[in-house]
């Protein structure tokens, strides 16, 4: 398993010690781990697009980085997923 997708595993997961006749107990919550992984790829698109600046052009520049920041857009839209 990748290491990114671990630790957001770990995010997902709550541990309440004690709680079960002092049995410790584990919740994994699948919703927020794939609001984690959707908002983790949504970033990744932000992040290249500030790269672009760098890359081409001023007018490339500003046209590939408003693609990029929008596809993440896209994909928190597409699986409901709020800022």
């Amino acid at each position: 398993m990748n290491e990114r997708i671990r630790e957001l595993a770990e995010q997902a997961t709550t541990i309440e010690y004690g709680a079960d006749n002092g049995f410790d107990r584990v919740s994994f919550d699948k919703q927020k781990f794939a609001e984690l992984i959707i908002q983790d790829c949504a970033s990744l698109c932000e992040i290249e697009s500030r790269s672009y600046t760098y890359s081409f052009t001023p007018a490339k520049a500003r046209l590939a980085e408003s693609t990029a920041k929008h596809c993440g857009t896209i994909i928190k839209r597409h699986f409901g997923v709020e800022e």
